[in-house]
This record gives structure tokens, C-alpha cells and sequence, in this order.
């Protein structure tokens, strides 16, 4: 009897003692294989706690850097090497140079959403999930948060004591769409709340309900008494949500958010990896040594109370 390539994943990974790991947002059936579903900073303290001797990560090129960095002693590969984040490189290296120079007191705050040479650059890396709490926790009164502009106004509202300066960057997905889409869509489903991510536009973010984190919203979701929302972020998260709610009624927005970098990720490509270990993820250990500072730093601070 022929096997499924569900099946082939499941033995194959037991023969690697592997693990899979998958962001929110790559396709339903490459989270429903997998050992362990989450958001970033969930996923990268997953990976730096396994035991397995192989690391499988399903999501974009950042991800894949960071339990590289976070793991040097274990192997990490991708389904796909290509899958990329726009904004982990929208980050002008002089403009980091020049805030240095203009504050003596800054911390240069980077979303994890961010390279691997970007890191370590910066003080301290954040996710969505933390980026108020850490923010809040540093000592410093000056912060230069890259690269996401409208996540970093959206923690500096939150913050409004400290000194936020922004980067330029912005998640072509998220900040895509419109308050005119959220009007539509509300007036389309009235009595449906409207969850949204902090990647999106000021716009968007005042027409809210709730904003917060992929693993905020589910969680919200789960916990909120109403059974109607709108959903302000990439489309991978209805499966974890519709999974945890099948009572409740989700609906896109606007005709749905896509990462095509996300969607690159396939069962066929998790296979493949798994079988033959392509697609290493490599850093040279002063790129691990430097980029690991402010990683571990963030986890330090995230678990403080």
C-alpha cells in the first residue's frame, strides 16, 4: 500500500529524530504536519528548547536565520531558501550610524522580522507578541525601532514617556491594505469584530477591535465572547483560528492578505528536505556570535516579569 506524503513526512522524520516548525502563515496543510505552529518568537524559543538533532522551518528566510543562530550545534533547513521577507531589508545601515551618533542614550530596537546582518546592528530584538513590554523594560529613553515603521508607531502610542524615532520600512502585505476596505467589510458582516495586526497603517488600526500579534489574535479570538470577526492579517491564520473556533465565523479582508514568499513552503519541499538535509541554513560564527546577542537578550527580557 502506497504511502501518503503525509506519511513519508511522519517516518521519515522519526528516522532523523526532526522536528517541524511552521509560521501562521505558510499553507494549511504544511501546519497541520507540523510538530509546532506559532508566531516568530514562539518558534524561536521552540527551537532553541528541542532536542531533536534536525530542525525543519516552514516560513521565510529570517526565520530560518534565527534557530540557526539560536542552535549552533543542531541543523536547520527550509523547504525553500527563497522565501523572503521584503521588510527584513528595508533598514539604511547609515541611518542607524547617525542615530548613534545623535543620542548617546539609544537603543536600536529590531523587529525580529529582520536579517541576520540587520541584528546585529541593533541592541535588542522584539517580535509583534513583545515589542511593547521590552520597549517599556529598557532602560533607555531614546529608541530607534526598525524595521517596521508602522509596528514601531504603533509601540511608540503605546509608550508615549520614551522617545520613539521610526524607520521607513513596512510589510508590503499588511500595509497594502485600506481603511475603506475595513468600512466595507464591517458594513458587509455588522456585528463582526475586527482583529488587526500592528503591521498595518495607522488607518486600519484606529477602525480595530483588537490589535495585536498572529498569536494575539488567535488567542483573543478564542477567549472573546462574539462569533463574527474580520481578520487585519495574513490569510494562514484562519486555519489555526477556524481549528480552535469552529463554532465562530471568520472573514478576510478586502479579498484576503497573501505572502507569496510564505506559500512557497510545500509538502513536497518539507519532504525533500527532510530526505536528503538540502537546504542547510549557514552563518559564519561571528554573524551567529554578533546576531545572538540581542536575540538572547529578547528572550531574557520577554520572560521578565
Amino acid at each position: 500500500m502506497t504511502m501518503t506524503i503525509k506519511e513519508k513526512i511522519e517516518k521519515v522524520k522519526k528516522e532523523k529524530n526532526a522536528v517541524i516548525l511552521a509560521h501562521y502563515y505558510v499553507p494549511d496543510e504544511v501546519q497541520e504536519i507540523a510538530d509546532y505552529v506559532g508566531d516568530s518568537y514562539y518558534l524561536a524559543k521552540v527551537a532553541q528548547k528541542t532536542e531533536a538533532d534536525l530542525i525543519v522551518f516552514c516560513g521565510v528566510s529570517f526565520m530560518g536565520e534565527s534557530a540557526a543562530i539560536l542552535n549552533p550545534e543542531k541543523k536547520v533547513v527550509m523547504p525553500d531558501l527563497t522565501a523572503d521577507c521584503a521588510m527584513a531589508h528595508m533598514v539604511n545601515l547609515d541611518k542607524i550610524a547617525q542615530m548613534r551618533q545623535k543620542y548617546d542614550d539609544l537603543a536600536v530596537v529590531c523587529y525580529i522580522n529582520s536579517t541576520a546582518e540587520i541584528k546585529t546592528y541593533s541592541d535588542v530584538c522584539v517580535t509583534s507578541a513583545n515589542a511593547v513590554k521590552i520597549v517599556k523594560n529598557l532602560p533607555n529613553q531614546n529608541i530607534f525601532f526598525i524595521p517596521d515603521g508602522n509596528l514601531g508607531r504603533y509601540v511608540a502610542e503605546q509608550i508615549p514617556e520614551k522617545n520613539i524615532v521610526l524607520n521607513d520600512g513596512y510589510c508590503p502585505v499588511h500595509a497594502a491594505k485600506t481603511a475603506d476596505e475595513v468600512r466595507k467589510a464591517k458594513a458587509e458582516h455588522p456585528g463582526a469584530k475586527f482583529l488587526v495586526h500592528p503591521e498595518c497603517t495607522k488607518a486600519l488600526l484606529d477602525e480595530a477591535d483588537y490589535i495585536g500579534s498572529t498569536s494575539g489574535i488567535i488567542d483573543f479570538a478564542a477567549k472573546d465572547e462574539a462569533m463574527e470577526y474580520i481578520i487585519g492579517t495574513e490569510d494562514g491564520v484562519l486555519y489555526e483560528l477556524k481549528k480552535q473556533n469552529p463554532q465562530k465565523t471568520f472573514h478576510q479582508l478586502g479579498g484576503g492578505m497573501l505572502c507569496a514568499d510564505m506559500k512557497f513552503v510545500t509538502l513536497d519541499k518539507v519532504l525533500d528536505v527532510l530526505e536528503n538535509e538540502t537546504n542547510e541554513v549557514t552563518v559564519t560564527e561571528e554573524l551567529r556570535r554578533q546576531s545572538m546577542i540581542p536575540l538572547q537578550r529578547m528572550l531574557a527580557l520577554a520572560e521578565q516579569k
